[in-house]
């Protein structure tokens, strides 16, 4: 082992984090190095003309492939509920590798994407002001993971990442990239308009979660936000394995929540809004930002989570009888600051409050307590799918995840992530690959298999969900995927949990980002695609801050100049973590 790397292996947790922590009522981190490789394959690489797809033509070894167009009917045959599904596996079920459960069926599986939820904004992980009881139970009956991190710091790769279990070195989608034009064909069947034309689709050769599920068997649904491709596109989440989708497709769509309309599967459904608020506005000239009224124009009547969280609880007792995947992304608490008047009520008067007047978002007169809200609410309804798994006698049966796609986010008129200490003494916010960008909550609960009121200090991320899930389910994970399983953390086995080398990112946008984490070492680079910027043997090694997270939670401190072997090794690892992606070029790396 590198001398360095032994030096820097933790007895306890930093002590900046220890001290956060332990207000959650949470025990220390350990920061754990292993030296076996990741067997990363290069992602192949997709042109922009690859991604539409003749609507109605099914692609071979695809399932269910066709969204449902205007008056169609659904991917399995009828206009309602996800109807019936094929028997489930003719041979007895035995997870592989995990040859010790001993369970009568597969069990289903609920994860719960928040949208910017920041690391520390509940209260098991040391949110002081913000209440969020129903989330704070789920972790006393599972385990809570203090260090995972999420796939990138914007919503569209990170999704990309945990649906693919590649990261964005290997990834189709390694950034938030809105498709300015769908071909007119696509657009006018489906009805949808050019503001909404979605973001960059994933490829139909993408192997994601979903699909693996589907062909084992499971029922599966997305509901909530998608942002991975429209309808008609090879993004098309029923082209991507989901028998049911309901909420936003297009992430621009998903800034109201108060639209005029969300989508179930192909099909628009209407919502009682009228007219539909918007998600970016001001106040109109001559406005009084004191004065209630001036706001009223933001305040809708039929709430989009309102919506979801129904569609969602109609798929769980549909589906009741037979193993389901769903996936839910609530747009929970990307803003605006949307949120009805009987869920702020909780949170009025407690704080000094600046109304926000606009010029991004759409105003709000009381951020703070808006924003509040939103984390309760998120955290009420997650409790409502809580109580609805009990009431069916599904708890034991169910494994849920919980997680943010990214950090809190960076805008401090709407959001004061400051105030409410979103991501505790981490550095850095959404878009940013410091820790506070990237590190995010993670609760797994498996009643009678996850050892309850657990804190694992495993050092996981994203991409390994696709293969915890295949290992959990006695699935086979697709070839050439950067994650690694960690179903022996899950199940208290650790002593079979096998490390990564070192966690990679990266981000073409905010002025161009990497990330290395290696150990307890951290390298990021920043400005890439600034004048100066570059992987080059002549800036490399001033351009790379590195800290030591055992001491440093902060990184505050660069020790590059201590330690340029470090720096060299960061630099191979780089390299070999990329692999060209020509509509998500970073410049260092990809030669012209």
């Amino acid at each position: 082992m590198n001398p360095q790397l032994r030096s820097c292996m933790p007895t306890r947790q930093p002590r900046q984090l220890r001290l956060w922590m332990l207000v959650g009522g949470a025990v220390g981190v350990l920061l754990v190095w292993s030296p076996e490789a990741l067997s990363a394959q290069p992602a192949a690489v997709i042109a922009e003309q690859d991604v539409f797809q003749n609507d109605g033509q099914n692609v071979p070894g695809r399932p269910n492939q066709n969204s449902t167009p205007p008056g169609g009917q659904t991917p399995l045959g009828g206009p309602g509920p996800v109807g019936a599904q094929p028997a489930f596996a003719t041979t007895e079920w035995k997870a592989s590798g995990l040859p010790r459960l001993n369970l009568k069926r597969r069990p289903n599986i609920l994860f719960v994407l928040a949208d910017d939820l920041g690391y520390a904004e509940l209260g098991c992980y040391g949110q002081q002001k913000i209440k969020t009881p129903h989330l704070d139970r789920l972790a006393s009956q599972g385990m809570r993971f203090t260090q995972h991190y999420a796939g990138s710091p914007v919503c569209a790769p990170s999704r990309c990442v945990l649906m693919t279990g590649k990261h964005t070195g290997h990834a189709a989608i390694r950034d938030n990239r809105e498709m300015k034009q769908l071909p007119e064909q696509i657009a006018k069947q489906y009805g949808i308009e050019p503001e909404f034309s979605g973001q960059q689709p994933l490829p139909d050769e993408e192997i994601t979660l979903a699909e693996l599920l589907k062909k084992a068997g499971y029922v599966t649904a997305c509901i909530g936000k998608w942002g991975l491709g429209q309808f008609g596109t090879s993004g098309d989440p029923n082209r991507q394995g989901f028998d049911l989708f309901y909420g936003y497709n297009c992430q621009r769509h998903a800034h109201s929540y108060y639209p005029a309309y969300l989508w179930e599967n192909g099909r628009k459904v209407p919502l009682a809004n009228d007219p539909p608020v918007p998600g970016h506005a001001k106040l109109p000239p001559g406005a009084d930002p004191n004065d209630p009224a001036s706001y009223r124009p933001f305040q809708g009547k039929d709430y989009a989570p309102d919506r979801m969280l129904r569609r969602a609880e109609q798929f769980i007792r549909d589906n009741k009888d037979r193993p389901f995947f769903l996936f839910y992304t609530t747009p929970l608490v990307h803003l605006a600051l949307h949120i009805p008047e009987e869920d702020l009520k909780a949170y009025l008067g407690l704080w000094p409050e600046t109304p926000f007047t606009g010029n991004g978002y759409t105003p709000h007169p009381t951020p703070r307590a808006a924003y509040a809200a939103m984390v309760s609410r998120l955290d009420r309804d997650v409790g409502r799918l809580l109580a609805l798994l009990e009431e069916l006698d599904l708890e034991k049966d169910t494994i849920v995840f919980f997680s943010s796609d990214n950090g809190t986010t960076h805008l401090p008129k709407e959001v004061d992530a400051a105030f409410f200490q979103s991501v505790g003494p981490l550095r850095g916010l959404k878009g940013s690959l410091y820790e506070g960008g990237i590190r995010v909550p993670l609760i797994v609960r498996w009643p009678g298999q996850i050892p309850p009121g657990t804190i694992s200090e495993h050092i996981s991320a994203f991409w390994d969900i696709l293969p915890t899930v295949a290992e959990l389910l006695g699935l086979d994970p697709p070839a050439g995927i950067d994650g690694i399983s960690f179903a022996p953390t899950l199940l208290g086995r650790p002593e079979e949990q096998k490390k990564h080398e070192y966690l990679y990112w990266e981000i073409e946008s905010y002025g161009g980002q990497l990330a290395l984490r290696m150990g307890c070492w951290k390298g990021v680079m920043q400005g890439l695609h600034s004048k100066g910027g570059g992987l080059g043997a002549a800036g490399f090694g001033s351009r790379l801050e590195l800290y030591n997270l055992e001491n440093d939670i902060g990184e505050k401190q660069d020790v590059s100049a201590q330690h340029p072997d470090l720096v060299r090794k960061m630099r191979e690892l780089i390299h070999q973590a990329h692999t060209p992606n020509p509509l998500f070029r970073m410049i260092p790396l990809d030669p012209e």
